[in-house]
Protein backbone atom coordinates (compact mmCIF):
# COMPACT_ATOMS: atom_id res chain seq x y z
CA UNK A 1 0.00 0.00 0.00
CA UNK A 2 2.65 2.48 1.09
CA UNK A 3 4.66 1.53 -2.33
CA UNK A 4 1.56 2.55 -4.44
CA UNK A 5 1.22 5.94 -2.62
CA UNK A 6 4.67 7.69 -2.78
CA UNK A 7 4.46 7.70 -6.88
CA UNK A 8 0.36 8.52 -6.68
CA UNK A 9 1.77 11.15 -4.38
CA UNK A 10 4.85 12.20 -6.50
CA UNK A 11 2.74 12.52 -9.43
CA UNK A 12 -0.05 14.45 -7.57
CA UNK A 13 2.71 17.01 -6.83
CA UNK A 14 4.10 17.83 -10.49
CA UNK A 15 0.77 17.71 -11.33
CA UNK A 16 0.15 20.74 -9.04
CA UNK A 17 3.43 22.25 -9.54
CA UNK A 18 2.86 21.80 -13.42
CA UNK A 19 -0.55 23.64 -13.33
CA UNK A 20 1.01 26.57 -11.40
CA UNK A 21 3.65 27.09 -13.92
CA UNK A 22 0.95 27.10 -16.51
CA UNK A 23 -1.63 29.84 -14.56
CA UNK A 24 1.78 31.64 -14.18
CA UNK A 25 2.63 31.42 -17.67
CA UNK A 26 -1.00 32.84 -18.22
CA UNK A 27 -1.11 35.62 -16.29
CA UNK A 28 -0.35 38.30 -18.11
CA UNK A 29 0.76 42.36 -17.58
CA UNK A 30 0.79 45.02 -20.08
CA UNK A 31 2.87 47.37 -20.13
CA UNK A 32 2.06 51.38 -20.33
CA UNK A 33 2.87 51.58 -24.06
CA UNK A 34 0.47 48.52 -25.11
CA UNK A 35 -2.92 47.61 -25.03
CA UNK A 36 -3.46 43.92 -23.66
CA UNK A 37 -6.40 42.22 -26.12
CA UNK A 38 -8.01 38.85 -24.41
CA UNK A 39 -10.64 37.17 -26.28
CA UNK A 40 -12.20 34.18 -26.54
CA UNK A 41 -15.00 33.77 -23.53
CA UNK A 42 -14.85 37.07 -21.78
CA UNK A 43 -18.55 37.71 -21.19
CA UNK A 44 -20.22 40.72 -22.95
CA UNK A 45 -18.17 41.88 -26.46
CA UNK A 46 -16.15 40.18 -28.18
CA UNK A 47 -12.81 41.08 -26.57
CA UNK A 48 -11.35 43.02 -23.20
CA UNK A 49 -8.88 45.69 -23.71
CA UNK A 50 -6.40 46.92 -20.95
CA UNK A 51 -3.82 49.46 -20.61
CA UNK A 52 -1.41 49.02 -18.48
CA UNK A 53 -1.94 46.57 -15.04
CA UNK A 54 -2.38 42.96 -15.52
CA UNK A 55 -4.78 40.24 -15.64
CA UNK A 56 -5.29 36.53 -16.06
CA UNK A 57 -5.92 34.58 -19.19
CA UNK A 58 -7.65 31.38 -18.88
CA UNK A 59 -6.22 28.41 -20.83
CA UNK A 60 -8.03 26.69 -23.56
CA UNK A 61 -10.99 29.32 -23.40
CA UNK A 62 -9.06 32.68 -23.45
CA UNK A 63 -6.35 33.88 -25.66
CA UNK A 64 -4.31 37.24 -26.09
CA UNK A 65 -2.59 39.73 -28.42
CA UNK A 66 -1.15 43.13 -27.88
CA UNK A 67 -1.94 46.04 -29.95
CA UNK A 68 1.31 49.11 -30.02
CA UNK A 69 0.50 52.54 -28.93
CA UNK A 70 3.45 53.49 -30.58
CA UNK A 71 2.71 56.63 -32.90
CA UNK A 72 2.79 56.24 -36.84
CA UNK A 73 3.96 58.75 -39.41
CA UNK A 74 2.05 59.18 -42.16
CA UNK A 75 2.66 61.23 -45.26
CA UNK A 76 0.42 62.58 -47.56
CA UNK A 77 1.32 63.91 -50.63
CA UNK A 78 -2.34 65.58 -51.78
CA UNK A 79 -2.52 66.75 -54.94
CA UNK A 80 -5.56 67.94 -57.30
CA UNK A 81 -8.45 68.22 -54.52
CA UNK A 82 -10.88 70.42 -55.87
CA UNK A 83 -11.95 73.55 -53.88
CA UNK A 84 -15.42 74.88 -53.73
CA UNK A 85 -14.51 76.90 -56.57
CA UNK A 86 -13.36 74.01 -58.78
CA UNK A 87 -9.65 75.34 -58.62
CA UNK A 88 -7.49 71.86 -58.26
CA UNK A 89 -4.81 72.43 -54.95
CA UNK A 90 -2.04 70.57 -53.81
CA UNK A 91 -1.72 70.12 -50.09
CA UNK A 92 1.07 67.78 -49.22
CA UNK A 93 0.94 67.18 -45.27
CA UNK A 94 1.73 65.25 -42.61
CA UNK A 95 0.23 63.51 -39.87
CA UNK A 96 1.01 61.29 -36.87
CA UNK A 97 -1.77 58.97 -35.50
CA UNK A 98 -1.47 56.12 -32.52
CA UNK A 99 -3.81 53.54 -31.67
CA UNK A 100 -5.97 54.90 -29.00
CA UNK A 101 -5.80 53.93 -25.06
CA UNK A 102 -9.88 55.71 -24.45
CA UNK A 103 -11.64 52.83 -22.87
CA UNK A 104 -14.40 53.75 -25.31
CA UNK A 105 -12.44 53.26 -28.69
CA UNK A 106 -10.15 50.94 -27.72
CA UNK A 107 -12.49 47.94 -28.32
CA UNK A 108 -13.11 49.49 -32.25
CA UNK A 109 -9.06 48.87 -32.48
CA UNK A 110 -9.36 45.25 -31.22
CA UNK A 111 -11.72 44.28 -33.33
CA UNK A 112 -10.41 46.38 -36.85
CA UNK A 113 -6.71 46.26 -36.32
CA UNK A 114 -5.27 43.41 -34.08
CA UNK A 115 -3.45 41.27 -35.88
CA UNK A 116 -2.62 44.25 -38.88
CA UNK A 117 1.04 45.61 -39.37
CA UNK A 118 2.05 49.28 -38.41
CA UNK A 119 2.32 49.53 -42.39
CA UNK A 120 -1.33 48.20 -42.55
CA UNK A 121 -2.69 50.45 -40.28
CA UNK A 122 -0.79 53.56 -41.90
CA UNK A 123 -2.08 52.41 -45.25
CA UNK A 124 -5.86 52.54 -43.54
CA UNK A 125 -5.17 55.61 -41.79
CA UNK A 126 -4.39 57.25 -44.70
CA UNK A 127 -7.16 56.87 -47.12
CA UNK A 128 -9.38 58.23 -44.23
CA UNK A 129 -6.98 60.95 -43.83
CA UNK A 130 -6.69 61.77 -47.50
CA UNK A 131 -10.67 61.61 -47.91
CA UNK A 132 -11.43 63.75 -44.76
CA UNK A 133 -8.81 66.53 -46.61
CA UNK A 134 -10.70 66.08 -50.20
CA UNK A 135 -13.63 66.95 -48.15
CA UNK A 136 -12.45 69.49 -46.05
CA UNK A 137 -10.79 71.39 -49.30
CA UNK A 138 -14.02 70.86 -51.51
CA UNK A 139 -15.98 73.46 -48.87
CA UNK A 140 -13.46 75.95 -48.86
CA UNK A 141 -12.65 78.28 -51.36
CA UNK A 142 -9.14 79.66 -52.55
CA UNK A 143 -9.24 82.54 -50.38
CA UNK A 144 -9.87 80.46 -47.56
CA UNK A 145 -7.30 78.06 -47.94
CA UNK A 146 -4.48 80.87 -48.53
CA UNK A 147 -5.34 83.22 -45.93
CA UNK A 148 -6.61 80.88 -43.13
CA UNK A 149 -4.82 77.79 -42.48
CA UNK A 150 -5.48 77.43 -38.66
CA UNK A 151 -9.13 77.16 -40.02
CA UNK A 152 -8.16 74.48 -42.48
CA UNK A 153 -6.53 72.34 -40.23
CA UNK A 154 -8.88 72.64 -37.43
CA UNK A 155 -11.56 71.44 -39.74
CA UNK A 156 -9.14 68.60 -41.37
CA UNK A 157 -8.73 68.06 -37.52
CA UNK A 158 -11.84 67.52 -36.61
CA UNK A 159 -12.70 65.63 -39.43
CA UNK A 160 -10.36 63.17 -39.75
CA UNK A 161 -10.83 62.72 -35.71
CA UNK A 162 -14.40 61.42 -36.00
CA UNK A 163 -13.39 58.77 -38.57
CA UNK A 164 -10.27 57.23 -37.03
CA UNK A 165 -11.96 56.89 -33.66
CA UNK A 166 -13.91 54.56 -35.43
CA UNK A 167 -10.71 52.18 -36.15
CA UNK A 168 -9.45 52.70 -33.05
CA UNK A 169 -7.09 55.71 -33.80
CA UNK A 170 -6.57 58.75 -32.40
CA UNK A 171 -4.54 61.94 -33.93
CA UNK A 172 -1.60 63.39 -32.49
CA UNK A 173 -0.63 66.39 -34.62
CA UNK A 174 -1.20 67.39 -38.12
CA UNK A 175 1.14 70.07 -40.46
CA UNK A 176 0.07 70.62 -43.75
CA UNK A 177 3.83 71.72 -45.43
CA UNK A 178 2.52 73.55 -48.38
CA UNK A 179 -0.70 74.87 -50.31
CA UNK A 180 -0.62 75.42 -54.43
CA UNK A 181 -2.79 75.09 -57.05
CA UNK A 182 -2.17 74.08 -60.78
CA UNK A 183 -3.53 77.21 -62.16
CA UNK A 184 -1.10 78.97 -60.49
CA UNK A 185 -4.10 81.44 -58.73
CA UNK A 186 -2.34 81.21 -55.34
CA UNK A 187 1.00 82.43 -56.71
CA UNK A 188 -1.18 85.19 -57.92
CA UNK A 189 -3.20 86.09 -55.10
CA UNK A 190 0.73 86.30 -53.29
CA UNK A 191 1.78 88.68 -55.91
CA UNK A 192 -1.27 91.19 -55.21
CA UNK A 193 -0.39 90.98 -51.75
CA UNK A 194 2.83 91.83 -51.68
CA UNK A 195 2.08 94.87 -54.08
CA UNK A 196 -0.48 96.32 -51.66
CA UNK A 197 1.45 96.06 -48.74
CA UNK A 198 4.58 97.74 -50.78
CA UNK A 199 1.80 100.42 -52.01
CA UNK A 200 0.49 100.81 -48.23
CA UNK A 201 4.01 101.33 -47.48
CA UNK A 202 4.77 103.92 -49.47
CA UNK A 203 1.52 105.38 -49.16
CA UNK A 204 2.45 105.34 -45.23
CA UNK A 205 5.78 106.78 -45.97
CA UNK A 206 4.51 109.37 -48.39
CA UNK A 207 2.17 110.56 -45.41
CA UNK A 208 5.11 110.42 -42.77
CA UNK A 209 7.27 112.58 -45.40
CA UNK A 210 4.08 115.34 -45.49
CA UNK A 211 3.50 115.03 -41.57
CA UNK A 212 6.86 115.84 -40.77
CA UNK A 213 6.91 118.88 -43.63
CA UNK A 214 4.33 120.22 -41.81
CA UNK A 215 5.22 119.72 -38.87
CA UNK A 216 8.86 121.65 -39.97
CA UNK A 217 6.91 124.45 -42.08
CA UNK A 218 4.96 124.65 -38.44
CA UNK A 219 7.51 124.93 -36.25
CA UNK A 220 9.15 127.25 -38.22
CA UNK A 221 6.23 129.47 -38.13
CA UNK A 222 6.52 129.31 -34.63
CA UNK A 223 9.74 130.38 -34.58
CA UNK A 224 9.54 132.93 -36.89
CA UNK A 225 6.42 134.12 -34.24
CA UNK A 226 8.74 134.12 -31.84
CA UNK A 227 11.37 135.81 -32.73
CA UNK A 228 8.88 138.79 -34.18
CA UNK A 229 7.35 138.53 -30.47
CA UNK A 230 11.10 139.05 -28.52
CA UNK A 231 12.29 141.90 -31.52
CA UNK A 232 8.79 143.65 -30.23
CA UNK A 233 9.52 142.95 -27.03
CA UNK A 234 13.78 144.24 -27.42
CA UNK A 235 12.21 147.42 -29.73
CA UNK A 236 9.80 148.28 -27.07
CA UNK A 237 12.49 147.77 -23.77
CA UNK A 238 14.70 150.25 -25.87
CA UNK A 239 12.33 152.88 -26.58
CA UNK A 240 11.56 152.76 -23.44
CA UNK A 241 14.77 152.92 -21.68
CA UNK A 242 15.08 156.29 -24.68
CA UNK A 243 11.98 157.52 -22.86
CA UNK A 244 13.13 157.27 -19.68
CA UNK A 245 17.15 159.00 -20.54
CA UNK A 246 15.46 161.30 -22.07
CA UNK A 247 13.46 162.29 -19.20
CA UNK A 248 15.81 162.26 -16.76
CA UNK A 249 17.64 164.59 -18.96
CA UNK A 250 14.90 166.85 -18.95
CA UNK A 251 14.68 166.87 -15.25
CA UNK A 252 18.40 167.32 -14.98
CA UNK A 253 18.23 170.24 -17.45
CA UNK A 254 15.59 171.78 -15.38
CA UNK A 255 17.21 170.94 -12.05
CA UNK A 256 19.74 173.37 -13.32
CA UNK A 257 18.32 176.08 -14.69
CA UNK A 258 16.51 176.10 -11.12
CA UNK A 259 19.87 175.90 -9.25
CA UNK A 260 21.40 178.46 -12.08
CA UNK A 261 18.35 180.76 -11.50
CA UNK A 262 18.38 180.84 -7.62
CA UNK A 263 22.05 181.25 -8.03
CA UNK A 264 21.25 184.53 -9.81
CA UNK A 265 19.15 185.98 -7.75
CA UNK A 266 21.12 185.59 -4.80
Amino acid sequence: MNDITVPLLAVFVIFIVMMGIGIARRYRMCPPDRILVVYGKVGAGPARCYNGGSTFVMPIFQSYAYLNLTPITIEIPLRSALSSQNIRVNAPANFAVAISNDSEIMGNAATRLLGKAPSEIAELAREIITGQMRVVIASMTIEEINSDREKLISLITKGVEVELRKIGLHLINCNITDITDESGYIDALGKEAAAKAINDAQIKVAQENQRGAIGKAEAERLQAIRVAEAEAAAAIGRNKAEQDIVASQAELAEKRAEADRRAEVA
